[in-house]
């Protein structure tokens, strides 16, 4: 159990409330043995010549007080150590939530997002019953188990010694029927993490299986799948099934021993009648702790086997650690330098980026372009620390980025990603994540959520992204309500909202990986023009396929199997005559092809191409 003892500190904020459980626990089990012995007393009782209705209206009220005041001992232990229960789920889920946010890219890189629900999710529930109904019952048994054995050699040393013969099977038996249900529980769990790797999958992706017409196929796929976890539990329900009628026979064996040989003793007069009815009673009390301890050595082994998956990932470490507290303060510029940077993925061996080597200054606005693959994603996927270099060094101000706090890094930047995403929430929520009033996020958000106007900061970014009109056309305008990842919004407006919520930051930097991909290219065009004063204050990064989205960029770096290949302003680079010109010229004759006509005029076409 070297697994669940790491869940003891939680029990710490409730330990006094733990010991009074436990202490109702033996409570209840004092009133709980005391009802046969007074019921013993009473039976016995009746064969005094001067027994009266008085007599056995005393014993009945005793016997009726043991249950009342037994069944209140025994309501408290269970709110009290149940309840403890479920706060020690509550905040194991907690702490397991806020790991899962420190880890970085590489650790979700390697685990399904089923797996990990499933831990969240039926994992904490098994350590749950592990820590609340397994003590509680364990302790139970324990208590009621001694007290009625005592009473039990009390009345009969030689009957007790008796009717224990049979029990002596039940611990190999509880040991291998125990084993068998740990092991088949945990690939229970297993498949489990399947199922919903393979639900989460499919919902997420629902558009592209209708798309593909895949939906008898993936449906048939999880037939499969939902079958193989059905098979896997009903392994379990057979070795349960088999476990507790074993269990039976035993304690049925007992019975008719007790019966037999306590009956003889009975006509023979060393017991009286009283004794043996109380006896009978008491080997009833002792059958539910020897079939309850098969049940919590279940519940325990299955805690031990959640517990420990749960550890491997609570002990996982990110891959991007600060090296540093450094703040960021108002002296704050914006220069950025790569020195050398190299960077391979987790698990592989090619070489992603490859000695780079170029510095940004404050306010300049740099595009970076490149053949598909060329490592443009990558590259800024190093400035908010999503991954660190595997090789030299990335500087903010001169300074390495691994000396500042990651969070006060990331305030910094606003990202607009090229797979957008947005959550289940208002337009308003959505494009205003991330603002903070006094230092406190949400502060002026969540005002701002109650009140009738939305928040002005949404509104200009939302102007700037060229959303606003679109929102104020639907019904609830910012409050409308975005469904799962945004489906209820064009591919368009999904990206402007992305957009509009990493300006409604005031980011000092701004980075936008093909942002404006699924934008038509007059819309785009007006983006870029509300963009240049938005972005003459602040150092930009733009990665677009689109020459109209780079051509007025400050500089732009031309990458080409992960290495820098060219850089320059738009009329240098087609002078040069090397991989941009040829990009560009490639992207024209699409556009000619597709008859779309390039925003912008013919700036390009002008330029010599």
């Amino acid at each position: 159990m070297s697994h669940l003892r790491s869940i003891l500190p939680y029990f710490r904020p409730y330990r006094r409330g733990l010991v009074f459980g436990l202490v109702l626990v033996v409570v209840s089990n004092i009133f709980t043995v005391a009802a046969p012995w007074l019921l013993r007393l009473a039976i016995d009782a009746l064969e005094d010549p001067g027994v009266d209705h008085t007599t056995l209206l005393t014993y009945s009220l005793l016997i009726v007080g043991a249950a009342l005041l037994g069944g209140a001992a025994r309501y408290g232990m269970r709110e009290l150590l149940n309840g403890i229960s479920r706060r020690v789920e509550c905040d194991l889920r907690a702490d397991f939530f806020s790991h899962l946010l420190r880890l970085d890219a590489s650790f979700y890189g390697s685990h399904r997002t089923g797996d990990i629900m499933s831990l969240a999710t039926n994992d904490t529930l098994a350590v749950r019953q592990a820590t609340g109904p397994a003590i509680m019952y364990a302790v139970n048994t324990t208590v009621v188990s001694l007290f009625t054995l005592t009473l039990m050699v009390w009345i009969s040393p030689r009957l007790t010694l008796l009717a224990l013969i049979p029990m002596i099977l039940l611990p190999p038996a509880v040991l291998f029927f125990g084993r068998i249900i740990h092991e088949r529980f945990q690939t229970i769990q297993e498949q489990f993490s399947t199922l919903s790797t393979q639900v989460q999958e499919n919902l997420t992706g629902l558009r592209l299986v209708r798309a593909y017409g895949q939906e008898e196929d993936q449906a048939r796929r999880f037939d499969a799948m939902n079958r193989e976890y059905m098979d896997r539990n009903l392994h379990l329900v057979r070795a349960q099934g088999a476990f507790h009628p074993l269990l039976g026979l035993f304690t049925g064996t007992a019975m008719v021993i007790v019966l037999w040989v306590g009956g003889s003793e009975v006509m023979a007069g060393a017991i009286s009648v009283g004794d043996f009815v109380a006896f009978i009673f008491y080997l009833n009390l002792l059958i539910w702790p020897m079939i309850a301890l098969g049940w919590v050595v279940n519940l325990f082994q299955r805690g031990e086997a959640s517990m420990g998956r749960i550890r491997r990932i609570m002990q996982t470490e990110p891959d991007v650690v600060p090296e540093g507290g450094r703040a960021i303060g108002e002296a704050f510029r914006g220069s950025i330098e790569f020195r050398d940077v190299s960077f391979r993925y987790p698990g592989t061996e090619r070489e992603v980026l490859q000695k780079l080597s170029f510095r940004v200054e404050p306010g300049e606005t740099v595009a970076i372009v490149g053949p598909t693959g060329a490592g443009k994603s990558t590259l800024i996927s190093l400035l908010p620390r999503l991954y660190d270099p595997t090789g030299g060094m990335i500087l903010l101000d001169d300074v390495p980025l691994p000396e500042y706090t990651p969070g006060a890094l990331r305030r910094l930047m606003g990202i607009v990603p090229q797979d957008t995403f947005l959550f289940s929430e208002t337009i308003e929520a959505n494009v205003g994540l991330g603002l903070e009033s006094d230092g406190e996020v949400g502060g002026e958000a969540d005002a701002a959520s109650t009140s009738t106007e939305p928040d002005p900061r949404v509104v200009r970014a939302s102007e700037i992204a060229q959303l606003h009109d679109q929102v104020e056309a639907f019904p609830r305008g910012y409050r409308t309500y975005l469904g799962e990842r945004g489906i209820n919004l064009s591919g368009g407006q999904k990206q402007r909202a992305t957009l509009a919520r990493a300006l409604a930051r005031d980011p000092r930097i701004l980075v936008m990986d093909d942002a404006l991909s699924a934008v038509d290219t007059q819309t785009e065009a007006r983006i870029l023009s509300e963009l240049r004063e938005t972005m003459r204050s602040r150092t930009a990064f733009l990665i677009s396929h689109r020459v109209t989205a780079v051509m007025n960029a400050d500089r732009i770096l031309v990458l080409d199997g992960g290495r820098l290949v060219e850089q320059g302003t738009h009329d240098e680079l087609l002078a040069l005559g090397g991989v941009y010109a040829t990009l560009l010229r490639r992207q024209l004759l699409e556009q000619e092809l597709s008859g779309e006509a390039p925003a912008g005029g013919d700036t390009p076409a002008t330029a010599g191409v």
